[in-house]
């Protein structure tokens, strides 16, 4: 087993460079990753910056209520992340922060009564770290 460490740094809300359009909201986490293996009593430590992560959400619906598609992982260069992964884990965290950022609860962009609201490109930066198991063998 190894210890997976995530840290989120920012969000890009609802961009459609990311692939937004009428239909569905795309927007962009970036973040982190550390991973931490013990192997013959010693700590080994793999780090992998500038990854991200997609966030996809059907226009119209219910913002804390419908579900959130959340992409598999991937490097700065497009390639996907095939590190050592527990991607359920990953996702809630992923959902977590993005509505953390976005929302009636939310800490970023609060919203609250209103409808059919729609804002884009917006940039939101706050740092939030999750750690949890996961097993040696590379994500897939």
């Amino acid at each position: 087993m190894a210890r997976v460490k995530i840290t989120f740094h920012k969000c890009i809300q609802d961009s459609q460079e990311y692939g937004s359009n009428d239909e569905h909201m795309v927007s962009r986490i970036f973040f982190s990753i550390e991973v931490t293996k013990i192997e013959n009593n010693v700590a080994m430590v793999e780090k992998y910056d500038d990854l991200y992560v997609d966030i996809k959400q059907v226009i119209g619906g219910k913002f804390e209520e419908n579900p959130i598609e959340v992409s598999f992982p991937y490097l700065s260069s497009g390639e996907p992340y095939s590190g050592v992964m527990d991607y359920q884990a990953f996702r809630n965290a992923a959902e977590d922060y993005f509505r953390g950022l976005v929302g009636t609860k939310a800490s970023g962009i609060h919203i609250e009564g209103g409808s059919n609201i729609r804002m884009y490109n917006n940039l939101l930066m706050r740092e939030h770290s999750v750690d949890f198991e996961a097993s040696d063998t590379k994500s897939s």
